[in-house]
């Protein structure tokens, strides 16, 4: 199975597991939210929405795409701090990880 499609399903079961956990969204934020520049648009988001209406949309544009995707970096330290006490952050820190090592493997 090579990156794309192990990417692929990494952001299925991340997308399942924030609905699992009642953190999915039906209403898009507002533009100027999603336009945020400053790193996980934390002056606007909060993680859950990142995850949801940023970074899982634009990791699935470049796996359809066949882009090359993102390496070193990780975002799972970011995930835990800003989701700490939070309902299924255990769940979704571990399939974080996941993309963190699969996206990091050379």
């Amino acid at each position: 199975m090579d990156k794309y499609h192990q990417s692929q399903q990494l952001l299925t079961q991340l997308e399942n597991i924030l609905q699992r956990h009642q953190y999915w969204e039906m209403i898009t934020p507002d533009p100027q939210a999603l336009a945020s520049t400053e790193p996980f648009a934390i002056d606007s988001l909060a993680c859950h929405q990142w995850l949801q209406w940023i970074f899982i949309p634009k990791l699935r544009y470049l796996i359809l795409q066949r882009l090359p995707l993102p390496t070193q970096f990780v975002i799972s330290p970011y995930v835990e701090e800003a989701m700490k006490n939070q309902v299924g952050v255990a769940d979704i820190v571990v399939t974080v990880r996941a993309i963190d090592q699969l996206l990091n493997i050379k």
